[in-house]
């Protein structure tokens, strides 16, 4: 199987042209691969560029080399089995991490100096960014090659369909970008831009960050691109993209090499006024963090992997030497930049310019303080250590079917049979502590759990220091914890957070109105609609007072409306008391004039008892008004509506039975009539009782079927309630009030008919012209009852009442008054009994009269 698998390799690598750059080999028994990029290009100018080396991707590799030379020497962990390892460099380029892959798993190389096919890798450690190792897992994930990346974070590589033999040792994407948006709701931003590498990490992470701040309903306003191998012009494209938008806040995220030229030309630009925002692949390089950068990029907040010692490794990096290890590659570059000379070493041809300084040979780097040396707060590098530990421990457990620390140590399987498929498996299983008590395992998406601290940039001592502020975790269900020492932190503007709004936040009292093709956070405050209140900063909507309620000037509170009705101290309230009394009084006062009066002519020719009972309904009359003030209840509402029917059914029936005695008395005058006979007292009495049962039977229905009740009115006014009775059934109120009618219209009739008759104390013209009045008050309230709004409408119906009322009693018993008191000559047998007939009117009924002879 090794063979075949080598065979397809080399067939593969015969179609890459060229190789890979230089890179370091150390046989062992089990070999290990690692590709790093220690040298990158850097683009001068349109047509130039240069190759710059990187001293913190080279002590990556020094991790490496010092972590397999660690294991070799630990007697528990592969005894009696070295390691090997070969390193190359990829250039940042996805070509040639590519290229630097085949190489690797075909020993292509080699192959050239032997006949045979060469051993294999068995793992491989790679790559630093993410569309290196996307193209490097691509190509070699269908071989099950274990790949475990030390850098590589775009959540697209956790994909087990595409790359399933792809393990990382620091967190994917998927929580850097929650963890920045819970950062950026963390200070309130609201308005930020982003800066993205033009590659798979940059696209990945914009877009994974961009759908979590958009739950927050934080806004990105724009996305530009950067790339190292960007011209110059294209990279002030972007400056000027950042000069002409409104935010404070920037996410940069990108890898330090594509971003560093952008940053130097802000540097230049002068752009001070931006809080930047850094994903864990810049924030703590060493070429970015400089006392140059911090004049724009000072206080710079991101994060970064935990940070861990490896207190031997420093010993290891200061024994780095040219003169030991002349052929070792990128070392004359490492000591040019350390030491400051070029080394002359013997044997080695090197074209040297003779501007730079030859090293005496006398240099040292023990006394060193560069931050290359500093091995107390490692992130990237530790994480390259976990990756070498963690191939290790597969691999012991794969050759001696056991995990590190058994007690019996018998390999289980020779090496020459170790397949990558087989260690691809068992590291997916590997769990294990390191000797720093950090525990190292994978997910079952090759993710190692997720914690990262917060750095923020600060100034100390002329040097930019990473100062660690703050911690966010994640727990197995996706949850976090972010905690932030707020108070420690140095902006960009000082000690204040920085804000960024597109729009200010709405005051109390308004909303915000989207504007029109821009996005959610560019909006207007629009004050709430009357009704509607906002009592909180920055309300989406307004939210609807209750019914009973209403808004404030301010729209920040809903306060009580003012409930109206018809009331008794009010003006108008006194004012139809007083009216109403002043008829009940009148209509008292006449009653007790006609008892006093009653035997005159005038009363005895109106019938005293009919007299005296229309004056008792209109003295009830008068009195129905007072029910319909005041607070409106249940008992109330069906008191005034029935005690009006009642009352003016029983009055308008009086008024029918004077009218009908009126007609039938001078119909007796003439010869033959035989009705007067049978209308005495007892048929008006009748009549009386059996048009008001009629009314008195239209309200018990109504009461029974569906009743009057208090109902509260929202429609007439916005800061009111009317407190009204509604008539229950429109029906029945309009059947009380038809009945009336019709009880009017006879009588109307009747009068009509008789008003030519003779004699002086004739009341059909007065019953006439009362209900003339009567139907023109009620026709006329209809109209002006439907109108009329809130407590106008009982103002209306007891005007109505009122007038009615005051049109029979002035009409009816004015004249009367009118004549006893004013006129007493008048009120006599001879003004009222007229030349043709001997009799007094009032007594036709009773004596009627006997024909003529002539």
């Amino acid at each position: 199987h090794t063979h075949i698998w080598c065979v397809h390799i080399l067939a593969m690598a015969s179609y890459i042209v060229a190789t890979a750059a230089l890179g370091r080999t150390d046989r062992g028994d089990i070999m290990i691969g690692g590709i790093f990029p220690i040298l990158f290009k850097q683009i001068l100018s349109t047509s130039t560029f240069d190759k710059e080396f990187d001293l913190r991707i080279y002590r990556w590799t020094q991790a490496m080399i010092f972590a397999i030379e660690e294991i070799n020497n630990d007697p528990a962990l592969l005894p009696n089995i070295s390691l090997g390892y070969r390193i190359l460099n990829s250039c940042a380029s996805p070509t040639n991490a590519l290229r630097a892959a085949l190489t690797l798993a075909s020993g292509a190389e080699e192959a050239k100096a032997t006949s045979h096919c060469p051993p294999a890798i068995s793992a491989l450690i790679a790559e630093s960014g993410s569309s290196q190792s996307i193209a490097v897992a691509g190509i070699l994930g269908p071989f099950h090659m274990p790949i475990i990346s030390y850098f590589s974070t775009c959540a697209c590589l956790s994909d087990r369909t595409k790359y399933p033999t792809f393990f990382r040792t620091i967190p994917s994407d998927y929580f850097q970008a929650k963890a920045l948006a819970a950062l950026v709701k963390h200070f309130g931003w609201q308005w930020i831009g982003a800066i993205q590498s033009d590659n798979d990490y940059g696209r990945n992470g914009i877009l994974a960050f961009k759908e979590e701040v958009e739950k927050f309903g934080v806004c990105v306003a724009f996305v530009a691109s950067v790339l190292r191998t960007y011209t110059r012009d294209e990279f002030l494209e972007v400056v000027e993209i950042i000069k002409q938008s409104s935010v404070k806040v920037i996410l940069a995220f990108s890898v330090d090499g594509d971003f560093y030229p952008l940053m130097q030309e802000i540097v230049n630009h002068n752009i001070t006024g931006i809080q930047w925002i850094s994903c864990v692949a810049w924030i703590t390089s060493s070429r970015t963090s400089t006392p140059e950068m911090y004049r724009s990029f000072g206080g710079t907040v991101g994060f970064v992997m935990q940070k861990m010692a490896i207190p031997k490794l420093k010993p290891f990096l200061t024994s780095i030497n040219p003169y030991t290890d002349p052929n070792a590659p990128f070392v004359r570059d490492f000591w040019e930049i350390m030491v400051g000379c070029t080394p002359v070493l013997p044997g080695v041809h090197a074209v040297t310019d003779d501007t730079k300084k030859r090293c005496t040979g006398n240099e040292t780097l023990m006394n060193s303080e560069d931050d290359f040396f500093n091995v107390t707060q490692l992130r990237v590098t530790y994480n390259v250590y976990k990756a070498v530990y963690a191939i290790a421990h597969a691999l012991h457990q794969l050759v001696f079917c056991q995990p590190v620390g058994a007690q019996t140590v018998n390999p289980c399987l020779n090496l020459t049979d170790i397949q990558p498929k087989e260690v691809s498996k068992i590291l997916q299983r590997v769990n294990f502590t390191n000797q720093f008590g950090d525990e190292v395992f994978f997910d079952e998406n090759g993710d190692p759990p997720a914690s990262y601290d917060v750095i923020n940039w600060q100034l100390i001592n002329g040097k930019v220091q990473h100062v660690t502020l703050g911690h966010l975790s994640f727990a197995a269900n996706g949850d976090y914890k972010l905690s932030i020492e707020d108070e420690k932190i140095v902006w960009r503007t000082g000690k204040t957070v920085p804000t960024s709004v597109c729009s200010n936040v709405c005051p109390v009292g308004t909303r915000k109105a989207q504007i029109q093709g821009k996005p959610i956070c560019c909006f207007d405050c629009v004050p709430c609609a009357d009704g509607t209140i906002a009592n909180s900063t920055g309300a989406a909507d307004c939210t609807p007072c209750p019914k009973e309620y209403w808004s404030n000037d301010r729209k920040d509170e809903c306060i009580p409306r003012t409930i109206e009705f018809l009331k008794y101290h009010e003006p108008m309230g006194i004012a139809l008391t007083l009216v109403s009394l002043l008829g009940a009084s009148l209509s008292l006062a006449t009653m007790v004039v006609f008892i006093n009066y009653r035997e005159t002519p005038v009363i005895k020719a109106s019938n005293f008892e009919l007299s005296s009972l229309l004056l008792f309904s209109l003295f009830l009359c008068f009195l129905c008004p007072l029910t319909f003030l005041g607070r409106p209840t249940v008992w109330t509402c069906m008191l005034r509506h029935t005690a009006f029917g009642v009352t003016f059914a029983l009055c308008i029936s009086c008024v029918l039975g004077k009218t009908i005695v009126v007609v039938t008395a001078f119909k007796a005058t003439f010869p033959g009539n035989k009705i007067a006979g049978k209308f005495g007292h007892a048929q008006q009495r009748i009549i009386i009782c059996s048009c008001t049962l009629i009314q008195i039977v239209i309200c018990i229905l109504w009461l029974t079927l569906n009743p009057p009740y208090s109902h509260m009115l929202f429609t007439y006014s916005n800061k009111m309630i009317v407190l009204e009775c509604n008539t229950g059934s429109q029906a029945a109120f309009y059947a009380v009030l038809g009945y009336i009618g019709i009880l009017a219209i006879i009588c109307l009739i009747l009068a009509f008919m008789a008003r030519k008759l003779p004699d002086n104390f004739n009341e059909a013209k007065l019953i006439t012209f009362s209900m003339l009045i009567f139907c023109a008050v009620w026709i006329t309230f209809v109209p002006a009852y439907i109108s009329s709004p809130g407590k106008f409408t009982v103002a209306v119906e007891i005007f109505a009442i009122l007038s009615s009322a005051f049109g029979l009693l002035i009409c009816i018993f004015g004249p009367k008054c009118y004549i006893i008191f004013l006129k007493p000559e008048k009120n006599t047998k001879k003004h009222g009994v007229p030349r043709l007939s001997p009799y007094d009117s009032c007594d036709r009924l009773q004596h009627p009269p006997r024909p003529w002879k002539g």
